[in-house]
């Protein structure tokens, strides 16, 4: 009896409990039915704003806002608030935009998502612009940056970015707003955001009307291909607030131009479609005052009723939680067993994975160790192979010049030189950089002057950055030693890379060096370099990544500036050689600052640099008349022109097709240097050298080869070279070195 008695409590426990919980979940869709019914009219009134349905769009948002209202859903409302501001902002009734965001504000709390966050904000900033309330609209758009940048979201930080442009516009900054404009433009572009797109090239294009010609060189042609750029949009997408926008800087533009009668017409145009849409905005507003009173009404009634509303909600939230508890801790209870019994399964497995991904993880470290050696390897061979046509193509593009070519020739053979010289610098960097992967460059320790070679290295760029319209500035710290003692070549080269590159995205910019002392001891001081630019900047996403090989900010970045995205690279490789490393600052339009700690000896000596290979001297070409010179070279097309180029300086030159020759033509004849190639058939330039050596070691030679990544330069003055001339050469380093060895006549130390 006790028995049945019991399975009777059980059953009516069991019953009570599935009703309980159909009574909840029955609430719960109800709750889920009116929430996707809001949804559906904001998503309806987002549609009748780009069909230009504003009267439509703003009673269809009242509507879901009296929905809200009616059940209480909390969690709507901050989406519903930020609906209705855009719509107002949009039709330009700011005030009651502005209006809406101050009632929205309250709900941003932690449970808000980061990305509505900053929608919120980016909205508020916009609104705030437009009521000129600048320092407020500026704290928002940085709020609203800062999350885009932890959220690494692009496309939001470029609306941001938009927002400080339209900020700057209305401030009359207008140098400053197209650098906002600028560095939007590229991501509106690849993700396709034609309407932000257009409306940026727009405000760019007043900015450019604005600005004066000494900040931006000729601001007015550019002004028309922004307003062009917009005006191909707008007529593939019918964008008509854009098009209003068009018609007025248009008008403008003609009027600059002194074309009075399409200034008036496209003045009148844009007066008639202003008119027009205005009256589209005041009927809008209009139905949104009608439809907010009802909300008002029935606000009032909720007040009323809400006392009585929270009475029954606590009592059903009682029974809710009852119900809850009971329904949790059956659940709880079947998952922990389910729980245990997958647990094991999975370690078992797991086990058994991780053996196979480890045995998979050595043939993968393998495979890449023989992939690394063979890349190494290919692009080694590939380089070398590059600088023998190359050298014919500089070589002869430069005899052609010294021929007093006609007018149209010299501007074709200068632009065959310039691309000559920057293949050339290519070829260069990815030898570096290839010497560097493969651990083959080794630091110097010589002493030198830190600030002769800044100075040497912003010389060496004035060029560029005058060409940009940039201003080099260097700022030095007195207190640093005057001699230090490292490696200034490798130095040199990561300040070139880093100054170079900072020139080469600004424009009407200036980048700044800065050198400061952080610590001295008797023997060693370290410093801190930094290289700032207010260029065009670098986005988040791709700071992580613009130090890898071949790497740039983006694909629209490598078709406006060129290059490779080498540069970069090396100077990683080689500060992480010299034991410090580089660190990156930037956000898009405000520029980037590059900086690093290295540490260097200071040395005793007084005098200059020891190195005199790399100090540049005055060419006595006199001195050079009729000089002997033997070329040894097995290539035909570089003999004739190595000869050339020196029988142009009326120097006297033999020739010899290896290094078998070589040796005896110069156990024959007296010359007074030997240009000497170091790949050739039988035996070996450094061969060649080891066997002069061996009978004349006053000689100067000098080593003309396509240098390859297995070749040490040191190597080469052991073996006996007085001077290295890396194939292909410019012409006046290489008669500089040519003039200099045989000025100085240094014996060279033999193996």
């Amino acid at each position: 009896m006790r028995s049945l008695l019991h399975r009777n409590i059980q059953l009516l426990l069991t019953l009570f409990c599935f009703f309980t919980a159909f009574v909840v979940l029955s609430q719960q869709q109800t709750r889920k039915d009116s929430i996707e019914v809001i949804k559906k009219l904001q998503q309806e009134a987002s549609k009748n704003i780009s069909e230009q349905k504003f009267d439509s769009a703003i009673l269809k948002l009242m509507e879901a806002e009296k929905r809200i209202a009616e059940g209480r859903f909390y969690e709507l409302k901050l989406e519903s608030k930020l609906a209705i501001a855009e719509l107002n902002y949009y039709i330009h009734n700011y005030g009651k935009a502005k209006a809406e965001m101050e009632l929205a504000l309250p709900y941003i709390n932690e449970t808000v998502k980061p990305e509505t966050k900053a929608k919120t904000f980016t909205l508020f900033g916009l609104i705030a612009t437009e009521n000129k309330d600048y320092s407020e609209a500026e704290t928002y758009f940085e709020k609203a940056d800062r999350l885009y940048n932890v959220q690494k979201n692009e496309n939001g930080q470029a609306n941001v970015i938009l927002g400080f442009g339209l900020l700057e516009l209305k401030r009359e900054k207008y140098k400053k707003a197209i650098n906002y404009f600028n560095a939007c433009l590229p991501t509106f572009r690849a993700d396709n955001s034609k309407y932000q797109e257009a409306f940026a090239e727009i405000n760019k294009a007043e900015a450019l009307l604005y600005v004066s010609e000494e900040e931006i060189r000729d601001a007015f042609g550019k002004a028309k291909i922004s307003l062009a750029k917009a005006e191909k949009i707008i007529d593939g997408r019918g964008y008509l607030k854009l098009r209003v926008e068009h018609y007025k800087i248009a008008s403008q533009i003609a009027l600059r131009e002194g074309k009075i009668s399409e200034a008036e017409n496209l003045m009148n145009q844009y007066i008639k479609l202003n008119d027009s849409i205005n009256q589209e905005y005041l009927h809008a507003i209009s139905k949104g005052v009608d439809a907010e009173s009802s909300v008002g009404d029935l606000n009032q009634i909720i007040e009323n009723k809400q006392s009585e509303i929270e009475a029954q909600a606590r009592s059903l939230n009682l029974n809710k939680m009852t119900t809850g508890l009971s329904i949790a801790l059956i659940i709880i209870l079947s998952l922990l067993t389910l729980s245990l019994y997958k647990n094991n399964n999975l370690r078992a497995k797991a086990n058994n994975l991780l053996q196979d991904k480890n045995v998979e993880m050595q043939s993968a470290k393998e495979k890449a160790e023989k992939a690394s050696l063979a890349k190494a390897q290919f692009l080694s061979t590939i380089t070398h192979e590059l600088r023998t046509p190359l050298y014919a193509v500089t070589g002869l593009t430069h005899l052609l010049l010294e021929e007093d070519p006609r007018e149209q020739q010299k501007e074709h053979l200068n632009s065959l030189k310039f691309s000559g010289e920057y293949l050339l610098s290519l070829i260069n960097n990815i030898l570096d950089l290839n010497k560097l992967e493969a651990n083959k460059v080794e630091i110097e320790k010589t002493s030198f002057s830190l600030k002769k070679r800044i100075n040497d290295v912003l010389v060496a760029l004035k060029k560029s950055a005058d060409d940009r319209k940039n201003i080099l500035k260097l700022e030095y710290d007195d207190d640093i030693p005057k001699r230090l003692m490292g490696d200034p070549l490798k130095f040199s080269q990561v300040l070139i890379n880093l100054i170079g590159n900072s020139v080469k995205f600004t424009q009407n910019g200036e980048v700044v060096i800065r050198v400061s002392k952080l610590d001295q001891t008797e023997s060693k001081v370290k410093l801190h370099i930094e290289v700032e630019d207010n260029g065009v900047g670098i986005s988040k996403k791709k700071q992580k990544s613009i130090f890898e090989t071949f790497s740039q900010a983006s694909l629209q970045i490598n078709r406006k500036f060129g290059g490779t995205g080498l540069g970069l690279s090396i100077v990683k490789n080689l500060l992480e050689l010299m034991g410090s490393k580089i660190h990156l600052e930037s956000q898009l339009g405000k520029g980037s600052k590059f900086w690093f700690n290295i540490s260097f000896g200071i040395s005793e000596e007084l005098q200059e640099d020891k190195n005199k290979k790399n100090t540049a001297v005055e060419i006595d070409y006199d001195s050079l008349v009729n000089k002997k010179v033997l070329v040894v070279e097995d290539n035909k097309i570089n003999q004739m022109i190595t000869k050339k180029i020196l029988e142009k300086n009326k120097m006297l030159c033999d020739v010899a097709d290896n290094g078998i020759d070589a040796v005896k033509m110069v156990e024959d004849k007296s010359f007074d240097i030997i240009l000497m190639d170091i790949h050739m058939p039988g035996i070996s330039g450094i061969e060649a050298t080891q066997k002069i050596r061996g009978f004349n070691k006053d000689i100067p030679i000098i080593a003309l080869t396509a240098v390859t990544i297995d070749e040490n330069l040191d190597d080469f003055y052991r073996a006996g070279f007085n001077e290295i001339i890396p194939k292909p050469f410019k012409t006046e380093e290489f008669f500089e070195k040519i003039y200099k060895t045989m000025l100085v006549k240094k014996i060279p130390a033999t193996k």
